[in-house]
């Protein structure tokens, strides 16, 4: 079972994260048709955005693999640079979010769900890069499982979005809410699954 989890998990993050090139197919592709055309000229509007979607893509391609044991114990030297390429990924695609969020469809909930998103996600990432540099590995490891829960939101942004649209039968409202769940179940079954191997760690220990 726990294969199974860990082969749907990677392949959610390799889809998802390969979503934004669809947006070379098509100029309005997704949400760019629910914005306004004086939005879709703006350069910086254009370049964060950009930033953000790829860079964010190749933060969620990459990421997952860091949590692979074999690699992390075996491949450290791979890992560490997987971590680097990671980092420097969201801390632009993350940056960039928190600009877009100004703009985002739905208004101010919206905005202030995906700013808090893009806030909590870089700070996550560069604390836990401190850690690493720092040799604070337990610390280390807590803070990348909260910074990719905060970049997972990419994936079950994409699963919600549409059962809320389905549900309730507007597209606005449906963001609204979408732009907080899409992250906050995710930082909780991080905690959660933080505590359990926290708790794992001490029985091992006793």
């Amino acid at each position: 079972m726990k294969k199974i989890i860990q082969v749907v998990f990677a392949l959610l993050c390799t889809v998802i994260g390969s979503y934004p090139l669809l947006y070379f197919t098509a100029p309005k592709f997704g949400l760019l048709s629910s914005k306004d055309g004086e939005l879709l000229v703006n350069t910086a509007w254009n370049i964060a955005f950009y930033s953000h979607i790829f860079l964010g893509g190749v933060a969620l391609l990459i990421g997952w693999i860091q949590f692979n044991k074999k690699i992390r114990i075996s491949r450290s030297e791979l890992h560490r640079r997987i971590g680097k390429i990671y980092v420097v990924m969201v801390l632009i695609s993350g940056i960039s979010g928190i600009y877009i969020g100004f703009f985002a469809t739905g208004g101010i909930i919206a905005s202030l769900g995906f700013i808090c998103l893009g806030i909590l996600w870089v700070y996550t990432t560069y604390k836990a890069y401190w850690y690493a540099k720092n040799a604070q590995i337990p610390q280390h490891q807590t803070m990348m499982y909260y910074s990719y829960a905060a970049c997972f939101s990419a994936v079950t942004l994409r699963i919600w979005l549409p059962i809320l649209i389905m549900l309730i039968g507007d597209f606005i409202i449906a963001y609204q809410i979408v732009a907080w769940l899409c992250w906050i179940p995710n930082l909780i079954f991080a905690y959660y699954l933080v505590g359990k191997i926290k708790s794992r760690l001490v029985i091992n220990s006793i």
